[in-house]
Formats: structure tokens, sequence, C-alpha cells
């Protein structure tokens, strides 16, 4: 005799779970049998956050299959078939990759979703300038970008307008070229100085959000060089892009 079926749960938002909706957006997926929630990253910080986002005490495994074989990657495979319904309702679907739409995530917890996006499969890029310095020692700049990828346009083009219309942040977008005949093309989001700072400043709200943490301190290692920077020359214009980047210092 078959088992009853478990009644579908609307559950409740919170920072964890608009967390772990981002990080699902661009890491994990939804499997085919109905039931599991996967994960698969090469940060096991990552998974662990993840897993505890969503409650879940299921085991951490390691593979090698990542795409090229070669580096060390995690894997969760979380069975909760209520929660796997609930992420359908949201827009997710199992082999999401290329399909991947708008995600219903409520405007007070955007934040947390996009900074579970980030950790996912973003990027904080940032240096220290000092290409201009022999012109004046003061001209010490700080560059620093923010990048959201998806093979998805669709999915793309919602988070740039879902951002901009939340935040006034609107960056650029743009289609990579394919690297391998076999791949599709990637889809970039990409934010200048400014509005990299607006966006860390608005994700990293306080201490104790879920994150990724080793981009938490690359994001706030920035930051403070940049308000040091400030204070100690608020008058400071800048003198344009390098073209090429000598003396520069990379911030990891």
């Amino acid at each position: 005799m078959p088992g009853r079926k478990l009644p579908d749960i609307v559950f409740p938002w919170s920072s964890n779970l608009a967390y772990a909706t981002g990080v699902l957006a661009t890491d994990g997926n939804l499997s085919k049998n109905g039931k599991c929630i996967v994960l698969h990253c090469t940060d096991l910080q990552l998974i662990k956050v993840f897993r505890a986002c969503i409650a879940s005490s299921a085991k951490i495994s390691k593979t090698y299959h990542n795409g090229y074989g070669k580096k060390q990657t995690y894997r969760l495979q979380a069975g909760n078939v209520q929660l796997y319904r609930w992420f359908l309702t949201l827009g997710f679907t199992p082999a999401k990759t290329y399909s991947l739409g708008p995600i219903k995530i409520p405007n007070e917890y955007f934040r947390d979703f996009l900074r579970g996006h980030l950790d996912g499969d973003g990027s904080i890029i940032g240096y220290v300038d000092k290409y201009n310095t022999y012109k004046n020692p003061n001209y010490i700049y700080t560059r620093i970008w923010l990048k959201f990828i998806s093979a998805s346009e669709v999915h793309i083009s919602w988070l740039q307008n879902k951002i901009s219309e939340l935040t006034g942040a609107h960056g650029h977008l743009w289609k990579t070229k394919k690297l391998l005949a076999h791949r599709v093309p990637m889809w970039t989001l990409k934010f200048g100085k400014q509005e990299s700072i607006l966006l860390l400043d608005w994700m990293y709200y306080n201490s104790d959000v879920p994150c990724l943490h080793r981009k938490r301190k690359k994001a706030e290692k920035l930051l403070h060089i940049e308000r040091q920077y400030s204070l100690r020359n608020p008058t400071r214009q800048g003198v344009g892009r390098p073209r090429v980047l000598y003396h520069c210092e990379l911030v990891t």
C-alpha cells in the first residue's frame, strides 16, 4: 500500500531560507526524483552553511565530478519532499541551468537571496591601485567590482532589474564568449565601484547573516581600505582608469 502523500507547506521566509534560495539558484539544483535538493561545489563551508539554512542533517560527500575531474568538490543531497515542492512554487525546475527565470522572493529578503547568489557563482574583485603615485603620493585608489553570472539570460536580466528596482544600482550586462564549442555562453552582470560599495553594504547588513566567510572578509577588507583612503583624502578626485595595471596590490 503506497504511503500517504505529505501535504504541501508554505515555508515562512527568513534570512537563512532566502540565502539558501540564492545559493540554489547558482550552484544547486532540484533532482529529477521529485524529492531531493542537491548542491555541488568546491567550497566545504558554503555547503555547510547551505545545509544549516535548510535545516538538513544530510551527509556531505566528496567527489571529483565537477566537469573537469581534477579539483576536490563536495556534494550535498538533502531529501525533503515538502521543501522541494515549495522551491518549485518559487520558479525552480529540475535541470534549471539554462531555463531559470525570475524567482519569487519577497523584497525584504532579496538582499539575502542576492548574497547567496554572490556566494554561489558571483565574484568580488578588488585591488589597490598605485599607478599614479608618481604624480602624487595621495593618488592611491581602491578598485572594486561585483560580478554575477548565469547561463540563463532571462534570469540574469530579472536579477539586474530587481537590483535596480530595490537599490538604484543598474550595472552592465553582457554575454561572454564560449570557451569551448560544446558549451553555452554565459551572461555576466557587473557593477562598478560605487554601485559595488552600495551593494556590499546592503547585503552584509549585520555580522551574523549567513554567508561565505572568505568573500565577506574580502568585502570588509576592501571597504575598510576605501574608507581609510577617503578619510585621509576627503577631497580627492579620480584620475581615470589606468590603461596598464602597474604597482597594484591584489586584495584577497
